[in-house]
């Protein structure tokens, strides 16, 4: 019958993806923990699908650095390190401030005909950057964690026009909050100690202020490596 095999391969591409965003939101909730080990016939049965889709998900979770695939065990959650973190927050500040500079000598010189489209998606970027503000004046990390990937995906995508950037910087994002979740979880209280600086730099880019969002990102980037220090300061033996 004409197209389905078509239909099939992007039934499969569909349920691949879905499989794909489950297993990153439970490394991203903390349920699947660095180290752990599992292979495509668990997860098959697990989720009641065949092993095709399930391969295909794996694949594309090694592809973003959250797990590793040895031939012989099957796969495991890749376990970033402290270095790794700093590493990613460096490499994130360097491109995230260029971005913000480069989108605020755009906004200096507007084209004739401004598009309308664009004020629509900042609103919807606002949107998230409050719902993330209040989630990180609360500590509720699993609400923060959802709006902030989203809000920085799409705030990356409007400044830099480039998904291909956006993507590198979502990866970077993603890697850090799977750094970062099992530490958290383990803190006692996160009320006031997570960052949430969202709104003040989304109207900074709305505003085409790029000082003011290069402050932003830099006031990100300190209570990264503040964070990072702690979290070093903490592991180091007493005396």
């Amino acid at each position: 019958m004409p197209g389905t095999s078509a239909n099939s391969a992007v039934t499969r591409s569909t349920l691949s993806r879905q499989i794909a965003d489950a297993l990153r939101d439970e490394v991203l909730a903390g349920r699947l923990r660095p180290g752990q080990e599992f292979t495509v016939k668990q997860i098959a049965e697990q989720y009641g699908v065949s092993a095709t889709p399930v391969r295909e998900a794996l694949v594309d979770l090694c592809a973003q650095g959250l797990l590793d695939a040895d031939q012989h065990r099957g796969y495991r959650v890749h376990g970033f390190t402290l270095a790794d973190y700093r590493d990613m927050a460096e490499a994130r500040m360097l491109v995230v401030d260029g971005l913000f500079r480069r989108h605020a000598l755009r906004a200096a010189a507007p084209p004739p005909e401004p598009d309308p489209h664009i004020g629509v998606v900042l609103v919807s970027i606002r949107r998230r950057a409050e719902a993330a503000a209040r989630a990180a004046r609360t500590g509720d990390l699993d609400v923060l964690i959802g709006y902030d990937l989203r809000y920085w995906h799409e705030l990356a995508r409007l400044v830099a026009r480039n998904d291909h950037l956006a993507a590198f910087l979502h990866r970077l994002r993603v890697q850090s909050w799977a750094f970062s979740v099992p530490h958290l979880r383990a803190a006692r209280d996160l009320s006031g100690g997570l960052w949430g600086g969202h709104v003040e730099l989304v109207d900074a880019v709305t505003r085409g202020d790029a000082e003011a969002a290069a402050g932003v990102v830099r006031d990100h980037h300190a209570h990264c490596l503040a964070w990072a220090d702690r979290l070093e300061a903490g592991a180091r033996p007493a005396g």
